[in-house]
C-alpha cells in the first residue's frame, strides 16, 4: 500500500498538505496514463490501478526468506526508513528489499550501465556506450575483486542485500515494481534478472568513473595546442593561490625518521617540476574524439571537471554551542530524479558480535551499508579529493601488438558479447597494452588519434597514427567495499584511519568527529607514483621511462589532522596540502574558492568571540556570494557607458553585495556579463573541440576547418562540445585565471579582432564594455526589456529529469516523468554551488545532491535534506517530496535514537521469518 502522505507530526499545515499531496499524486496518476497512452501506448490503455501496482507495502506483515528473526521497517512522513534487526545478514537482506521496494528501476538502469548492457534495456543506441564501458572492464574487475580480494565478512553482508533484493522481485512481473517496465513492454520484451553482489560492488567503479580527477583536463590541454601557444596554455592553468587559500592540511610532512605522515613536521622545499618528453609536447585536434566519446558516456555524479566537488567542514566543540562538534556535507553532484542518495538508518536492536551495526545516513540505492552519516561513536563525510588517478598513454600499434622498450609485445584480449534488444547481438574485441585497455579501438576517429602529434625524433614511425590507452587506478581490484562496512562500524579516529586506509577508489577527502570531542581527516586513496612526467598531458607509452612505480602512495605518507589547534577542517576541493609536501596528488586541483569562502565564515564567528550553532552551519550551506563579482565589479562600475539600456544594467551593480538570491536582478546581469567577459576573451579562442554545441564564429583558417567567408577571409567555425562540458566554463580556474591580469589593461587576452558591426578590442576595459552590452541584450531575449522584472533565479532554473524515460522517451512521458523547474540561487563556485557552465548557458547542471549538519553526540538533534524524495516511482507522495524545501534551505530533523524514531514513525512494516 502507498507510504502515508501527511505532514510531520507537530505540523499545524499537516491535514492541509496531505491532502495537498494527494490531490498532486492523484493527478500525476492521470497524467501517466495520458501520456503512456499518447506517447508510447499504441492504443493500450492502462488504469490508474496499473500505475499503482508497484507501489510498496509500508504497513502490515510480509515474509521474508532467509531471516533469522522478524525485522521491523519504521517510515517517517518523508518515506525515510529505519531498519531494525538482530543479525547482520538480516539487516542487510531487509536493506537490498526495502531499497528495490523504493528504488529498483534505477537500481537495474545502474547496473546495466556498469556491466555495459544498456542495449539489453534499450536497444541499438547503446551498443557505442556499452562498448566504450566493456572495453574499461568495470564489472570485470567488480567480479575480481569479489572473487579474490574482498573481506568474507563484506562478501556474506554483499550476498545477504542481494537475497532481499531477490526475495522483493520473486513472483513479479515488470509493471509490478515500476512503471517504467510498463512503458519498456510496449517497445521491448525485457525482464528483470535476479540481482548479484557483484552487481553492488560495480557501483563503486562508476562513482570512481565520475571522480576520476584531471582526464578531461589533460585532454583539453592537448586539443588547446592546435590554436594556443605553450605559454597561453599555461596561462589558462595557473598555480594553485597558496596565499589567498588555504589548503586543507596547514603543515605536516612524511618523517625522515619514521616514514609516515607527521602532521608536525615542516615541509621540505618543493618538489619541483617534472619534465615531460617525447610524445607529450602536444597531441593534435584529433583528441577531440576520446573528448566525444567520454561525453557519451553516462555521467551519474555529474559532469567532470573543475566543477564538481563537495563542501564539508567540521568545528570542534570549543568553538559550538554545544560544546561537541558539528559536521556539515553536501556533495556536489548531478541533478538527478530520484536522487542519487537514499537515506536510511540502519540498526542492531542491541549491538553485539552477531549485529555489530547502528547507524543512519545516505546510502546507495543497490549498494549495503551506509556511505556518508553516522553511527553511535563517530561522524563522517566526503568530498572529492580529485587526486590524478588516470594517465592517457600514446601507443604505437600493429596487428601483432603494441611496441615497449623497442619490442612488440602481444595485446592482452578478450571477446566480449552485447545482447541488443529486438536486434542482433554485437561482438567486440577489447585489446590491452601494459599500460590498460586502448579507448581507440572503440571510435572509428579514435583510430587516427595522435596521426599529427608532435613527437621527438627518438619516438616510432607514427604510420597511421598513435592508439590511446587508459591507466586508471580503478582498473585493478581494490578494497572500498571493505571500507564502506569498516566505516559504519568505526569508533575512534584509529579505526576511522583504518577504515579510509582501504577506501582506494576514488580517492576522497574524508572528514571526522567522535563523541569524545576529537576532530580530524584523512587523505585516503591508491593514487599512483609516476616514473616521469606528472600526468598533464599524455605520454608515450612506447618508453619504459613512463609508467608507473609498482606500489602507489603508501597510506602511512598520505596527509592527516588530528585536532588541529584552529579548532575547525575545511574540505571543499582544495589543495589538500602545501607545495613542499613529496608526493604529486595532482596538478590540478580546485582552486578553493569556495573553500576559503568557509573557513573566513568560521573564522569570522571565531574572531567575534561567537559560538557557531546548528543554524550557523545550515546558513553557511546556503552562503551564495560570488567572490569573482567581488574582484570585477568595482572595475564594471567605473567604465564610461553612453548606452542608456547598457548603464540601466551597470546601475544594478551599484550598491549590490554580491550575493547571488534568486530573486536578485544585479547576480542575473552580472553573471551574464561574466559570461561575456569569458566568451570575449577567451572562448572565442579556443579549438572548436572544447566550445559549446551551436557557438559559431569565424577565425583565421586553420587546417581541415570549413568554409571561409570570401569576404574576411575567415573560417566558421562551430563548437562540437556538449554545453554543460564545454569552456571556458566559468568556474573557480577562470577565477584565477581573470585575477591574473585583471590589472594588466593591454594583456593579450583582452583583445579581440572586429567583427561584424563590432569594432576590434584592444583593452580590458573595452573588453568589459562589449561583455555589459552583449549581456544587455542577451538577457533582453531571454528576460525581457524591463529589467525591473529580471531575477537570477529565472535564469539560473533547477529541472529534474528521470534518468532514462525522462530525458530520451516520449515528450508526454518526459513531462509526466519529471519535475520543475524552480529558480535557485547560488552559482558557479558559490558554497551553495548550484552549478552552471557559462560556455553552455545558465541552467543548473549540478547541485549540493544532499545536505547535513551532525549534531555529534546528541545524534536526534542532528538534521538533513535530500534533493528529491525517498521513492522512485514517480507518482508517490515521496518522489520529489523534499524538494521545495531543499530549495529554500530547509534541513528536516534526523531521528537516530529509538524513542526519537518510534516518535516520528507513521508506517510501520514487519518482515517475518517464514514459518
Amino acid at each position: 500500500m502507498p507510504a502515508n502522505t501527511t505532514a510531520p507530526s507537530g505540523s499545524s499545515d499537516a491535514k492541509k498538505t496531505g491532502r495537498k499531496k494527494g490531490r498532486r499524486a492523484r493527478l500525476f496518476v492521470i497524467v501517466l496514463v495520458l501520456a503512456l497512452v499518447a506517447g508510447v501506448g499504441f492504443g493500450a490503455y492502462w488504469s490508474v490501478s496499473t500505475v499503482r501496482a508497484s507501489y510498496p507495502q509500508t504497513t502490515g506483515s510480509i515474509d521474508l526468506k532467509g531471516l533469522s528473526g522478524d525485522v521491523d521497517v519504521r517510515r517517517d512522513s518523508y518515506g525515510v526508513p529505519q531498519i531494525y534487526a538482530d543479525t547482520d545478514s538480516d539487516l542487510f537482506r531487509a536493506q537490498g528489499f526495502v531499497q528495490a521496494q523504493d528504488r529498483f528501476w534505477e537500481m537495474d538502469v545502474r547496473r546495466h550501465m556498469t556491466s555495459g548492457r544498456l542495449s539489453e534495456m534499450f536497444g541499438s543506441g547503446q551498443v557505442e556506450t556499452d562498448s566504450f564501458l566493456r572495453t574499461l572492464g568495470w564489472r570485470k574487475v567488480a567480479q575480481e575483486e569479489y572473487d579474490t580480494v574482498l573481506d568474507e565478512d563484506t562478501k556474506k553482508n554483499l550476498q545477504a542485500y542481494a537475497e532481499g533484493v531477490n526475495a522483493y522481485l520473486d513472483g513479479k512481473d515488470g509493471k509490478d515494481i515500476s512503471v517504467e517496465y510498463a512503458a519498456l513492454g510496449l517497445t521491448n520484451d525485457y525482464k528483470p534478472t535476479e540481482w548479484t553482489p557483484v552487481d553492488s560492488v560495480a557501483w563503486l567503479k562508476a562513482m570512481a568513473w565520475d571522480l576520476r580527477g584531471n582526464m578531461q583536463d589533460e585532454i583539453d590541454r592537448s586539443l588547446m595546442t592546435s590554436r594556443l601557444s605553450a605559454k597561453q596554455i599555461e596561462d589558462l592553468y595557473p598555480d594553485y593561490p597558496y596565499d589567498r587559500n588555504r589548503p586543507i592540511v596547514d603543515q605536516g610532512a612524511v618523517s625522515p625518521v619514521t616514514g609516515t605522515f607527521d602532521p608536525d613536521a615542516e615541509p621540505s622545499d618543493s618538489i619541483g617540476e617534472q619534465t615531460v618528453e617525447g610524445a607529450t609536447q602536444g597531441v593534435n585536434t584529433q583528441l577531440s574524439a576520446l573528448s566525444d566519446t567520454l561525453d557519451e558516456i553516462p555521467a551519474l555524479l555529474g559532469p567532470n571537471g573543475n566543477g564538481i566537488g563537495s563542501n564539508s567542514w567540521v568545528v570542534s566543540g570549543t568553538h559550538t554551542t554545544t560544546g561537541k562538534p558539528l559536521l556539515a556535507n553536501d556533495p556536489h553532484l548531478a541533478p538527478q530524479l530520484p536522487s542519487l542518495w537514499y537515506q536510511m538508518g540502519l540498526h542492531c536492536r542491541q549491538v553485539s558480535a552477531s549485529c555489530r551495526y547502528d547507524t543512519a545516513g545516505y546510502t546507495f540505492s543497490g549498494m549495503p551499508g551506509v556511505v556518508i552519516g553516522h553511527n553511535q561513536d563517530i561522524a563522517w563525510g566526503f568530498t572529492n579529493l580529485g587526486a590524478d588517478v588516470t594517465d592517457l598513454f600514446l601507443e604505437k600499434v600493429s596487428a601483432d601488438g603494441y611496441q615497449y622498450d623497442g619490442k612488440t609485445e602481444p595485446f592482452v584480449t578478450r571477446e566480449e558479447t552485447i545482447k541488443v534488444a529486438g536486434g542482433r547481438s554485437r561482438k567486440i574485441t577489447v585489446r590491452e597494452t601494459n599500460n590498460g585497455p586502448l579507448l581507440s579501438d572503440r571510435s572509428g576517429e579514435l583510430e587516427r588519434v595522435g596521426k599529427k602529434a608532435p613527437v621527438t625524433n627518438s619516438a616510432p614511425d607514427r604510420g597511421d597514427g598513435y592508439a590511446v590507452a587508459l591507466k586508471w587506478t580503478a582498473l585493478d581490484p581494490g578494497k572500498s567495499m571493505d571500507a564502506v562496512f569498516e566505516l559504519n562500524r568505526a569508533k575512534d579516529f584509529t579505526s576511522f584511519r583504518k577504515a579510509a586506509a582501504h577506501f582506494e577508489v576514488p580517492s576522497q577527502n574524508l572528514i571526522y568527529a567522535d563523541t569524545d570531542g576529537n576532530i580530524g581527516y584523512q587523505a585516503p586513496g591508491r593514487i599512483p607514483v609516476r616514473l616521469q612526467g606528472d600526468g598533464t598531458l599524455p605520454s608515450p607509452g612506447w618508453s619504459p621511462k613512463y609508467g608507473w612505480e609498482k606500489d602507489p602512495i603508501p597510506f602511512d605518507e598520505l596527509p592527516y589532522e588530528y585536532n588541529p589547534k584552529r579548532g575547525y577542517i575545511v574540505t571543499a576541493n582544495q589543495a589538500v596540502i602545501g607545495e613542499g609536501y613529496e608526493h604529486m596528488l595532482t596538478k590540478d586541483w580546485g582552486y578553493g574558492t569556495r573553500s576559503q569562502r568557509i573557513n573566513d565564515l568560521i573564522q569570522k564567528k571565531i574572531d567575534g568571540g561567537e559560538k557557531i550553532s546548528t543554524d550557523d552551519m545550515q546558513t553557511m550551506q546556503m552562503d551564495n556570494q560570488s567572490a569573482i563579482a567581488a574582484k570585477l565589479v568595482p572595475k564594471l562600475k567605473n567604465i564610461a557607458v553612453s548606452d542608456k539600456y547598457v548603464r540601466e544594467g551597470q546601475k544594478l551593480l551599484e550598491g549590490w553585495d554580491y550575493t547571488q538570491e534568486p530573486d536578485s536582478a544585479a547576480a542575473a546581469y552580472f553573471n551574464g556579463v561574466w559570461r561575456n567577459i569569458l566568451k570575449l576573451a577567451f572562448g572565442d579562442k579556443l579549438p572548436k573541440e572544447m566550445r559549446a554545441e551551436g557557438d559559431c564564429i569565424y577565425v583565421e583558417p586553420a587546417a581541415g576547418t570549413g568554409p571561409v567567408d570570401e569576404q574576411d577571409k575567415l573560417v566558421r567555425e562551430c563548437g562540437q562540445r556538449a554545453p554543460d562540458a564545454a569552456q571556458p566554463d566559468g568556474g573557480d580556474r577562470w577565477y584565477e585565471v581573470v585575477e591574473s591580469i585583471l590589472d594588466d589593461q593591454d594583456n593579450a587576452w583582452w583583445k579581440a579582432p572586429a567583427k561584424g558591426r563590432d569594432e576590434a578590442i584592444d583593452s580590458r576595459d573595452e573588453l568589459f564594455a562589449r561583455a555589459m552590452e552583449d549581456a544587455r541584450w542577451e538577457l533582453t531575449a531571454k528576460l525581457g526589456k524591463d529589467m525591473t522584472t529580471w531575477s537570477w533565479g529565472r535564469l539560473h532554473r533547477l529541472t529534474l529529469r528521470n534518468q532514462t524515460l525522462g530525458t530520451d522517451g516520449p515528450d508526454l512521458l518526459q513531462r509526466a516523468l519529471n519535475r520543475g523547474p524552480w529558480d535557485l540561487g547560488g552559482g558557479e563556485a558559490a558554497v551553495n554551488a548550484t552549478g552552471w557552465n557559462a560556455a553552455g548557458g545558465y541552467e543548473v547542471i549540478w547541485v549540493p545532491s544532499m545536505r547535513m549538519v551532525v549534531n555529534v553526540g546528541d545524534w536526534d538533534k542532528s538534521r538533513w535534506i535530500n534533493l528529491t524524495g525517498a521513492s522512485g516511482h514517480a507518482f508517490s507522495a515521496h518522489y520529489t517530496d523534499q524538494t521545495d524545501k531543499w530549495v529554500d534551505g530547509e534541513l528536516l530533523d534526523w531521528s537516530f535514537g529509538a524513542d526519537a524514531v518510534e516518535r516520528s514513525t507513521v508506517d510501520t512494516l514487519t518482515l517475518r521469518k517464514p514459518q
